[in-house]
């Protein structure tokens, strides 16, 4: 019988690193990661992302998290594509790793992007889990770069970088909130600075997933 997953391979996509799981999210994911981002992900008084999604107020920022998830699956395309992977640590659904590109067939790189629920922060799953995209973009998907970025007001952010070994690639000035300029600090990274994690990777879902990115045929 033919799944949601057959047709959108990006929901049947697994990668495992010791009792971290990255995997496609399906609608109910996605609920409970609403609750999650409802519960706070930041201090109030803080804002770590570029574009300030999460000011908005209760019910509209779930519902606005859904649309942002929805709309990334019906944009999707060997052109330009989101992989956004559910993270679960110990069986419990924590957070969201990215991974977004443009052009990835001729560039070979993309942008890493992440958050995790406030109650589930400082115990390494950070780092864990962007080693663990990144051994997985690198090792399964050809890339030959990645880049991140983060402002230099959010030190835990940079720290993980720092760990996965991410090198400083330069500042920008950017509109962060309304009439606020901050300090963004891009970074990049390459497959021989890698840091990886204590854990090997197991993956499941990639030759139907590659194949829908446009690597190894349709």
């Amino acid at each position: 019988m033919t799944t949601v997953g057959d047709l959108f391979p990006l929901l049947s996509l697994r990668v495992q690193a010791g009792p971290l799981e990255l995997r496609g999210m399906l609608d109910e994911d996605l609920v409970t990661l609403a609750g999650l981002v409802e519960d706070g992900i930041h201090d109030p008084d803080e804002m770590p992302f570029f574009f300030p999604w999460t000011q908005a107020p209760k019910g509209e920022l779930a519902r606005n998290f859904l649309q942002y998830h929805w709309r990334t699956r019906a944009e999707f395309s060997t052109d330009s594509w989101v992989m956004n992977l559910g993270v679960w640590h110990d069986g419990v659904l924590v957070g969201v790793q990215g991974f977004d590109t443009n052009n990835y067939l001729v560039t070979r790189t993309g942008e890493t992007g992440s958050w995790l629920g406030q109650r589930y922060q400082g115990r390494g799953i950070g780092t864990a889990m962007r080693q663990a995209i990144c051994a997985f973009v690198f090792d399964h998907l050809d890339a030959v770069e990645i880049t991140s970025g983060a402002f230099q007001d959010n030190p835990a952010s940079l720290a993980v970088s720092r760990k996965v070994g991410y090198r400083q690639n330069g500042l920008r000035r950017l509109k962060r909130r309304e009439g606020e300029v901050a300090i963004n600090q891009q970074l990049v990274l390459s497959p021989e600075d890698l840091v990886r994690g204590e854990h090997e990777l197991k993956v499941d879902g990639v030759p139907a997933f590659r194949r829908s990115i446009g690597l190894d045929g349709a």
